[in-house]
């Protein structure tokens, strides 16, 4: 051993980080609905698909007093709401 260095120090194993292609789509489409339909004006629908900016703005106003909520409830039930990575529900 050189004068100096201490003992080697043990890596721990690389663990593979979540990529957005991984998690993507994993979102049920009939989860969102029924919490837009019931929690909609509290923004649980924007908090389950990601969308936690959004969610917290929803939560403030009351779902942009209802029209947002109703909005939302529309496009998830037509199949055109994405979840925050841009994939559709499942």
């Amino acid at each position: 051993m050189k004068a100096g260095a201490g003992p080697a120090l043990a890596r721990p194993p690389a663990v593979p980080a979540l990529h957005a292609s991984v998690t993507a789509g994993r979102r049920s489409w009939i989860v969102t609905l029924l919490l837009c339909l019931l929690l909609g004006m509290f923004g649980a629908h924007r908090f389950y698909t990601g969308k936690i900016g959004t969610g917290v703005l929803m939560l403030l106003t009351l779902g942009g007093f209802g029209i947002w909520a109703l909005l939302d409830l529309f496009l998830i039930a037509l199949g055109w709401y994405a979840d925050r990575d841009g994939a559709p529900l499942t």
